[in-house]
């Protein structure tokens, strides 16, 4: 018969007669003194990382898009360049038929409005050079987007040469301010809108393309992107010299619309017309939004990730798609044999320090990292310590359930380091219960889970570590604080 509690027993017991021994060392990393977890410490664990690029992401699947979506042009000079540009489809104004009236030809103007993202925090809704002047370009996609059955990060839309519309100047995606609203019967009213980006089209266009189109191609959804194939937005900064910078905006939300503002016949008098507007909505659970995220790396990049078999003094990490970096313990398999005795793991903790704190100005540091291992079939999955078992995910690990101790990976700005908990994850490669098939660092999301695997192009930070032997003693290190088993 099997005994499943008797590990944890063993491990019970172990630290109650070992917590008092001579060498013992203490973690106290966010404990109090009646937390602190006892046990020899151990940090001469050797920790292999290289750059790698990542691979490239579903930026709209089946009525579902991003968080938010990238749009911009910056330039590091240790990174180099990154581009984001936008395809998006364009939807009628309701789910039926829309009409423009018997005066559809008469167009007064259209606007094209893109509102950023409602994060608290500004790199969150810009990452860049908040004094840059960018120039925004609108034009019409030459294929139809809602027909595609893959939008991946590297995809490239191609779009027609003439210009619907341009926007230069400085984004301001902490601003809001006052518009015209156009009310129907009534006087128009200026009013207060959200932090947005308004980019004027070319009305000509807009009723040729749109207004002037026969009932049967407004008439569904599907009938318009087929003669209205959608629109692709890119950004450019100022000069090559320019940092620039990645705007962030909200495109699941209701708000984001081409609005078209044209003159229609007045209801009770017929030598008069009524100026209105017709909002034709911008929005992923109806039709696809995707974005295009282009990098160029600089020598250095390209030739660490060229060179997979050395060992450098720093790596690199990047969002947008961008770098992660591929960690390994080679000596953690046989570690039992190395120490004379199985070894029962207290706290295991990798600690990642930023190689120069200071180099982040415009190019903020990441405040957040998510760490993930890769299977035997190459494929991404959670370390044991971010995978809690629960009643919804039946395969995860009780023992990060029952622990009460965070994961981690969370940006501590004293110390300007990331830890995470890797206790469960370093036992079970150490018992030869996990194959150390690599773990990957990599930019995460803000604030959320960081059991997001995969590389959304929703955050723009960027961060250099230092690798295990770098000279300058800021290096990424795995702590391990253990007791030998009886």
């Amino acid at each position: 018969m099997k005994f499943p509690k008797l590990d944890l027993l063993t491990l019970l017991i172990s630290l109650f007669l070992f917590s008092s021994c001579k060498d013992a060392s203490t973690i106290g990393l966010d404990l109090d003194d009646n937390n602190k977890v006892t046990g020899t410490l151990l940090d001469d664990i050797a920790v292999t990382s290289r750059t790698v690029k990542d691979i490239p992401s579903a930026t709209y699947s089946a009525g579902s898009g991003l968080s938010k979506y990238p749009l911009g042009d910056m330039n590091d000079a240790v990174f180099g360049s990154t581009t984001a540009s936008l395809a998006m489809s364009v939807n009628l104004p309701s789910s039926t038929y829309y009409s423009f009236g018997t005066l559809r030809g008469e167009i007064d103007s259209a606007v094209l409005v893109l509102p950023f993202a409602t994060s608290t925090l500004q790199s969150q809704r810009f990452y860049g050079d908040t004094t840059e002047v960018f120039t925004v370009n609108v034009s019409q996609l030459s294929a139809n987007l809602s027909t595609r059955t893959s939008w991946m990060s590297d995809a490239v839309y191609a779009a027609q040469p003439a210009v619907l519309g341009t926007f230069t100047g400085r984004v301001k995606p902490n601003t809001k301010f006052k518009v015209t609203s156009i009310v129907s019967g009534a006087a128009d009213t200026a009013i207060t809108v959200v932090p947005q980006l308004r980019i004027k089209l070319d009305p000509a266009t807009i009723r040729t393309q749109i207004a002037a189109l026969d009932s049967a191609s407004r008439s569904t959804n599907v009938r318009f992107n087929d003669k209205f194939k959608g629109l692709k937005i890119t950004a450019s900064r100022s000069s090559a010299s320019a940092k620039g910078g990645i705007m962030f905006l909200d495109l699941s939300t209701a708000g984001s619309n081409l609005e078209i503002y044209y003159k229609k016949q007045n209801a009770t008098t017929s030598t008069l017309t009524d100026t209105v507007v017709a909002q034709f909505p911008i929005l992923t659970t109806t039709n696809p939004v995707a974005a295009t995220v282009t990098h160029v790396y600089t020598t250095e990049i390209n030739d660490q990730i060229a060179n997979a078999g050395t060992q450098p003094a720093t790596t690199y990490l990047q969002g947008m798609s961008g770098l992660r970096n591929l960690i390994t313990f080679p000596d953690l398999k046989n570690l039992n044999t190395r120490l004379g005795s199985k070894l029962l793991i207290s706290r295991a903790e990798l600690v990642v320090d930023i190689n120069n704190p200071a180099d982040s100005v415009p190019f903020k540091i990441p405040l957040q990292l998510a760490l993930y291992r890769q299977d035997i079939a190459q494929q991404r999955v959670n370390v044991p310590d971010n995978n809690p078992y629960s009643n919804t995910n039946q395969t995860g690990d009780i023992r990060t359930a029952t622990s009460g101790v965070a994961f981690g990976g969370n940006y501590d700005a004293t110390k300007t380091s990331y830890t995470f908990t890797v206790t469960n994850y370093v036992q079970d490669i150490i018992d030869g219960k996990i194959e150390d098939y690599g773990t990957y660092l990599a930019v995460s999301p803000l604030l959320s889970s960081t059991l997001n695997l995969f590389p959304y192009p929703t955050t723009a930070g960027k961060a250099i570590i230092g690798s295990f032997n770098n000279t300058a003693n800021r290096k990424i290190r795995l702590n391990i604080y253990y007791v030998k088993a009886q």
